[in-house]
């Protein structure tokens, strides 16, 4: 059975889907969260989203290499344009429900939904 978010997600060329904060704040359980942003920005003024795993953009493919193919994956950046990048990445190496956050946390961020902040 396929998660409502991943069918509720929009389908983009490149073989992922892009998903929008509300939305995603509305099934966050069940899935693999991956911020795929650096250390410091993680824990920056954007903070992250509770129970997101970090995995700079340049580990995915080595992190990834253990995960289940078939899980689904959120991926999410500052902006959304490296984890579109990390989306695109793990597409190619077999994923079938991988998810991009649209404007990743800075539109978190301006929907005024809860981040951790350290």
């Amino acid at each position: 059975m396929t998660h409502p978010l991943f069918r509720n997600a929009a389908a983009h060329a490149d073989g992922f889907r892009d998903v929008d904060p509300l939305l995603l704040s509305e099934h966050l359980g069940g899935t693999h969260l991956v911020d795929v942003r650096e250390p410091g920005e993680y824990v920056g003024e954007l903070g992250h989203i509770q129970g997101t795993e970090l995995v700079p953009l340049a580990t995915v493919a080595s992190r990834a290499a253990g995960w289940a193919r078939d899980e689904e994956v959120v991926v999410i950046c500052r902006s959304g344009g490296r984890s579109a990048q990390a989306a695109r990445a793990l597409v190619a190496m077999g994923f079938t429900r991988v998810i991009n956050l649209r404007g990743g946390m800075n539109a978190w961020n301006q929907a005024h939904l809860p981040t951790v902040r350290s």
